[in-house]
């Protein structure tokens, strides 16, 4: 608004940095598509409405990506694959649409990881590459919105849109130290991406600050005729988000499942449930329930619906996929019709365990990732990385949200003695986003300090 910086400026010192990041050792790989012409003009626009003092929104001028899995005009709309989208796309998802409407300038499409069928992000096709931690470029960033979390950590953009089907906004924001939010199940509108698994799959935004989330949210979270799970929705609010103090707060914490954590992970993540007790928020026991159940039924019920919607793209483009997508497809293709029925009925019941806890607190406190970013090795980048156990273990502080649809929100929280990110999670009942963000704001005042990653771009330089 001061007039001292514009769009303009920050859109090429944003091309300059893509230009550099692609030709790094090793290549930063988080935005896998852009367009100089595209972005200029959007950035051109901006500053004009600037000039004018006639911006549309908070987001007016401020750059964002988008995860390949989304359709932005004129990219490729591939989700992480070399056989999708051959065409140059021609109609935006409901996301892009609306960031376009706020003013917000689109840098290109995020990286990601194939098929959205990972939590590392290893991509290692022609077209995507593996995407670096921007804190320590020999290591994953997580998956599988692997390209939006790096391009927020490193700088390029303080906005990226992903997608959590089993963590993918969550776990990549974490190992990469960003804030990550995984909106109620259809509060923002996924219209427009690719339908890989309709009953798990939210949108969120990854941002630097949860200020930024707060603001993306409430621009993206309202119902969309072309998205029929979020049409009954309530208002999206920022209901005493910049409260003082936590007082009157019910913090719950089942001590048990918390603490399935690294030991690092564990006494970072202790000191910062202290720190929110501090601000008059009480800390209450809750149990969660068949936990163990939740982990397979979650997996059944993500596995097999995409499975159901790739099947044809399993018989025909099977040869052209990674190895690491091939295996969970053909794992997928073991369950059963019973199966997918009695994990649905679990479903009902986790959704009804939730509805009681939520009578007794406001949220429900975890780590946010049980362990630290994991190392890349010289065969993940010829052949693709497919650790089971690893898999399992990233995901499960976050499963519960994606199969019972509460919504949850990661804030980095400190380091490990080896300089990966820490973070925290906070998960709230359905549509009460509002709650999350005012509990992030305070856990942000936890972390005594943020470490600027190895690499990094300054764009308002």
């Amino acid at each position: 608004r001061s007039g001292k910086l514009t769009p303009s400026q920050v859109a090429k010192n944003i091309i300059a940095m893509l230009e550099d990041c692609d030709k790094s050792t090793p290549p930063l790989r988080a935005i896998v598509q852009w367009d100089q012409e595209q972005i200029m003009l959007m950035a051109e626009a901006s500053t004009a409405r600037y000039r004018n003092k006639c911006t549309l929104s908070y987001l007016d001028g401020i750059p964002v990506c988008l995860k390949e899995e989304f359709k932005v005009v004129p990219y490729h709309h591939r989700v992480g694959t070399v056989y999708l989208g051959t065409e140059p796309e021609t109609e935006d998802a409901t996301v892009a649409k609306k960031l376009r409407e706020a003013g917000a300038i689109i840098i290109g499409v995020s990286n990601m990881h194939e098929l959205g069928t990972g939590t590392t992000g290893c991509n290692p096709n022609r077209y995507h590459k593996i995407p670096r931690n921007p804190y320590k470029p020999n290591h994953f960033t997580g998956g599988s919105s692997s390209g939006s979390a790096a391009a927020v950590a490193a700088g390029l953009c303080p906005v990226a849109i992903g997608t959590d089907g089993g963590g993918s906004v969550r776990i990549p924001a974490s190992f990469c130290g960003v804030v990550g939010l995984k909106g109620t199940f259809g509060r923002i509108s996924s219209h427009g991406s690719l339908p890989l698994s309709y009953s798990t799959v939210s949108v969120g935004p990854i941002c630097t600050s949860v200020a930024d989330a707060a603001i993306v949210y409430s621009i993206l979270a309202e119902p969309d005729p072309l998205y029929p799970y979020g049409l009954k929705q309530p208002k999206a609010t920022l209901y005493d988000m910049c409260a003082l103090d936590l007082k009157g707060l019910k913090l719950g914490v089942d001590w048990t499942f918390f603490k399935a954590c690294d030991a690092e992970v564990l006494s970072i993540c202790e000191k910062a449930v202290e720190h929110l007790q501090s601000l008059g928020a009480s800390v209450v026991e809750v149990s969660l329930p068949e936990m163990e159940e939740v982990r397979v039924a979650h997996v059944i019920c993500i596995l097999s619906e995409m499975r159901d919607f790739l099947q044809p793209d399993f018989n025909k483009h099977f040869h052209e996929m990674n190895l690491d997508t091939r295996a969970n497809l053909a794992l997928a293709s073991q369950f059963t019709a019973l199966d997918y029925i009695t994990a649905n009925r679990q479903r009902t019941r986790s959704m009804r365990f939730l509805r009681e806890i939520f009578t007794t607190v406001n949220c429900i406190l975890t780590p946010a990732v049980a362990s630290t970013a994991p190392r890349i090795y010289e065969s993940d980048l010829l052949t693709g990385s497919s650790d089971l156990s690893f898999t399992v273990r990233s995901m499960r502080f976050v499963q519960l949200g994606n199969f019972t649809g509460i919504p949850g929100l990661v804030v980095p929280i400190g380091y490990s003695t080896d300089g990966l990110p820490v973070s925290f999670q906070v998960m709230a009942k359905w549509w009460d986003e509002a709650v999350l963000l005012r509990i992030g704001l305070k856990l942000e005042q936890f972390r005594y300090q943020t470490k600027k990653p190895s690499i990094y771009y300054d764009i308002l330089a």
